[in-house]
């Protein structure tokens, strides 16, 4: 689909879920904050326990682990939140069910560098 500067693809806002550690809540909410200016819908995380020092239990863990998921099949495309460059194990493997499940995947910062300039790369 050929998307234009509003974000909509074939008459539709592009739909992106939010993918990263949950300890950069600061940089989930710029992203949200960014591509919904930019004319995407954005999915995000609703529970951020290492920014916020929560411990959860592996029942709990594999639980937001599956609901994550249903928000990538719902979405076009993922946007990986990689400060610093990292991408965790979680993280890795929902960049892989995306690419698997043929989305896009767009990353907030480029890969290897070590100057990051925060802005959002597309």
């Amino acid at each position: 689909m050929i998307e234009d500067t509003t974000g909509r693809q074939g008459g539709r806002h592009e739909v992106v879920t939010l993918c990263g550690s949950t300890r950069f809540k600061e940089d989930f909410q710029k992203a949200q904050e960014s591509l919904t200016l930019a004319g995407k819908l954005v999915i995000s995380l609703g529970f951020f326990e290492h920014a916020e020092g929560k411990t959860i239990s592996p029942e709990t863990e594999a639980l937001l682990a599956e609901i994550h998921r249903q928000r990538i099949d719902m979405s076009d495309s993922i946007f990986v939140i990689n400060r610093d460059d990292y991408i965790g194990k979680s993280t890795a493997s929902e960049i892989e069910y995306a690419r698997a499940a043929g989305k896009t995947v767009k990353f907030m910062f480029p890969h290897g560098l070590e100057s990051q300039t925060g802005d959002l790369q597309e």
